[in-house]
């Protein structure tokens, strides 16, 4: 079989160059406030008498408790009145899968959570539509310096923070470390190397080892039937393909090269020599997900601490799930986008629901016993640069490590929200074989190009 190097310089041949999803039942609770304040607390945390009562709306983020989706949530409302007695939180738990149609409706109808724990995709957007609070007054130097740059990007619109950051962990694979084991194979991973950095040769080498001697297990995933984790099959291509996903001003589509076409091209050709799975142009992220969790898949494309934490009780078979870097055609360092959660404040016109939420957001993010406790609730890593080793887990320490590989995603481009959904049709046009990689590529980057072009036009105005 003829390795992908040798394919990528050969125009005839095909080559190898190169969420977070959960469903739960939603609900709404209240939590009592407490019956008196902590008297012991400093004079800047003493907050106003006048009542005060707030909405906070909730994926869910954080690990269920006893099975109870929501109860982890209660618990920081409660201590959080130990503080603020008279701030009233009102929780409503929302699921991946209908939570961001039942905000859209909220919005559309002005009944939109005060506060709101997401990640960028989805607040950007509503910051550039100029329905979110402010919260520069709420982080000091300190903070400000303690948070790496690329995440700022993530939670700010042209001057204004709109999202305060809590939690993260870089998007990558994940391999199930007990197949290889079994086959006597696990020198084909680089597991010995303290970055784990590898090329598609030896990527596509281990694969051929899980087909020949694994034939049960599907070697590795794609997916392209919508939107959900198409993170995973962007960096995926990207760092194949030893390519950005969009320039570095994210003005303009960048995946549309030669590489990047070709690793397309080797990802339909992986599926017709059964080194990848079928039909991925009609399975979702969570469907490859779900095979790599029942012990049927060797390798999954979208993974990242919190997910490898929250999949802990969705096994079906007892496997070590290990984190991988994406490979890249010549071994140069991986480029990884990172998955980042923080909070934000929809300004509904009240000011003292403003105020309560920011003091809100402060205990859930700042709070010296809470605000690491939630971090290790959700299974991700702190987004302050100083808060490490919350875990004695060696794949923490390698996903602490893995930060430097960390790139700024196209989360922040204009245009985001529409973009993304040009892309994954374009995946299935080349699955089906209805385009080349390169052509599916392109015809992404004229519809993404336009989308982005539109969207900067409106902001300017």
């Amino acid at each position: 079989m003829r390795t992908m190097k040798k394919g990528l310089m050969t125009v005839l041949s095909v080559a190898l160059v190169g969420s977070l999803l959960a469903a739960c039942t939603g609900n709404t609770e209240t939590a009592k406030p407490a019956a008196s304040p902590d008297a012991s607390k400093p004079p800047a945390a003493v907050a106003s008498a006048k009542p005060v009562e707030i909405t906070w709306w909730n994926f869910p983020n954080f690990q269920t408790l006893d099975g109870e989706v929501g109860k982890y949530e209660k618990q920081i409302i409660a201590a959080f009145n130990q503080k603020y007695p008279e701030i009233k939180v009102n929780l409503e738990m929302i699921t991946f899968d209908g939570g961001p149609q039942k905000l859209n409706v909220a919005i559309a109808s002005n009944t939109a959570p005060d506060v709101i724990y997401d990640a960028p995709g989805r607040i950007i957007d509503w910051g550039k539509k100029k329905l979110l609070a402010p919260l520069n007054d709420m982080v000091t130097p300190e903070v400000k310096n303690d948070i790496a740059p690329a995440f700022w990007k993530q939670s700010t619109v042209g001057d204004q923070i709109v999202m305060y950051p809590l939690n993260t962990g870089p998007f990558m694979m994940a391999v199930n470390k007990t197949v290889f084991e079994k086959i006597g194979a696990l020198d084909l991973l680089p597991l010995g190397r303290p970055d784990r950095t590898w090329t598609a040769a030896e990527y596509e080498k281990a694969l051929q080892a899980v087909k020949e001697k694994a034939p049960d297990m599907i070697p590795t995933g794609f997916f392209a039937k919508s939107t959900a984790g198409d993170q995973g099959t962007r960096a995926y291509l990207a760092n194949l393909g030893v390519s950005r996903f969009l320039t570095e001003d994210n003005t303009k589509v960048a995946i549309n090269t030669e590489n990047a076409g070709k690793a397309l091209d080797w990802v339909v050709q992986a599926t017709k020599n059964k080194l990848s799975v079928a039909g991925a142009a009609s399975l979702a992220a969570s469907d490859v997900n779900d095979l790599f969790l029942q012990g049927k898949l060797a390798f999954t494309l979208n993974y990242s601490p919190v997910l490898k934490a929250q999949n802990v009780a969705n096994k079906k078979v007892p496997f070590e799930d290990v984190l991988l870097p994406f490979p890249t055609l010549d071994g140069s360092k991986p480029k990884l986008e990172p998955f980042l959660g923080g909070l934000a404040i929809f300004n509904n016109g009240n000011a003292d629901k403003i105020a309560a939420s920011k003091k809100f957001i402060d205990f859930v993010v700042n709070d010296p016993v809470w605000g690491k406790k939630n971090v290790i609730q959700t299974g991700g890593l702190s987004a302050r640069t100083s808060v490490t080793g919350l875990y004695d887990d060696p794949e923490y320490k390698y996903a602490d490590l893995a930060r430097q590989f960390i790139t700024d995603p196209p989360t922040i481009a204009d245009g985001y929200a529409e973009i993304r959904t040009f892309w994954f049709p374009e995946l299935q046009r080349a699955l089906t074989g209805a385009a080349t990689g390169k052509e599916a590529l392109d015809a992404f980057a004229v519809k993404a190009n336009e989308a982005m072009a539109k969207a900067r036009a409106q902001v300017q105005k």
